[in-house]
């Protein structure tokens, strides 16, 4: 199972935490937007202690519009708290740029920065190719080596939570026991879907259709 968290304080967040994993001990964990440095440390601790497994970190760090949304202490502390207990993780390519330090501009920046990334994250490593220009690839980097996942660019202004998907469908692939390059291959294979299927709900843009694959 998947479970979440909503952000709270330290105290309380390590007792839903503890809670969780002392009564069903969840196949895999999803992590995505902490803001807070000591939350960031306080789930590493706990996810430590009860050696939690198929760890899915998708480090948003920066906003739609490019705004930096962690402060100092909180990016470090996921840098040395969070990431490197993961089993993957799945930044985008701003954010690639930023744990990295490289201007990503084509794929073999994508391949730099994922070998940058790699010397100080034991994990695997997706960087989500959404952002590029010529083409919207995804590299995976597992075990110091490079897998390339290609997908046509849906054009679908209705994409909100895109990301947070993708990371949600990996952990599902990864409690169900597949490996790490299948759980990948299969979240994208869904999201994909998940896009082409054209749900339009309200203003602005909304939610890719989780559901597709349903029929009512």
């Amino acid at each position: 199972g998947v479970y979440g968290i909503l952000e709270a304080d330290a105290p309380f967040v390590a007792q839903q935490i503890d809670l969780i994993f002392e009564d069903i001990p969840p196949d895999a964990v999803k992590i995505g937007m902490v803001s807070n440095e000591e939350i960031i440390r306080t789930i590493a601790e706990r996810l430590r202690f009860h050696q939690a497994r198929n760890i899915v970190v998708d480090p948003v760090m920066i906003s739609t519009s490019g705004s930096r949304l962690l402060g100092d202490g909180a990016e470090q502390a996921l840098r040395s708290e969070l990431m490197p207990i993961a089993t993957i993780i799945t930044p985008n390519i701003q954010e690639a740029e930023v744990l990295s330090r490289i201007s990503i501009e084509n794929k073999e920046d994508m391949l730099l920065a994922a070998k940058k990334m790699a010397t100080a994250i034991p994990g695997a490593i997706l960087i989500k190719g959404g952002h590029l220009k010529d083409s919207a690839d995804d590299l995976a980097y597992i075990d110091e080596k490079p897998c390339w996942f290609s997908s046509p660019r849906v054009d679908n202004p209705n994409a909100h939570g895109t990301g947070c998907t993708l990371s949600s469908a990996i952990a599902c692939n990864l409690a169900e026991g597949y490996s790490i390059e299948q759980s990948v291959g299969c979240a994208k294979e869904y999201v994909t879907g998940a896009l082409k299927a054209g749900l339009n709900l309200g203003k602005g843009s909304g939610p890719l259709n989780h559901l597709y694959r349903l029929r009512f």
